[in-house]
């Protein structure tokens, strides 16, 4: 599977469910670059080390593409949090 793959399952997730949508753009919010608006794309994504680091620590290989049931299940435990 490709990033752009996860994207579209994620997509589709959320507007089969929209809470799970809502939690996915909380937990998106808070991963974006500070200052991301001073580099290009000028968009509010993570850094790809940062990335890539939460790749290492979460699947020990920092190219590993996460499940999206991985990621629908980390956003669903992280909206909950205050």
């Amino acid at each position: 599977m490709s990033w752009t793959g996860l994207s579209a399952q994620l997509a589709l997730r959320s507007l089969l469910r929209p809470a799970t949508g809502v939690a996915l753009l909380r937990v998106a919010w808070r991963f974006r670059r500070r200052h991301w608006w001073r580099r290009p794309p000028f968009l509010p994504v993570p850094s790809g080390e940062y990335v890539r680091w939460r790749m290492y620590t979460a699947y020990g290989d920092d190219n590993a593409i996460p499940p999206a049931s991985d990621v629908e299940r980390y956003a669903r435990w992280a909206a909950s949090k205050p």
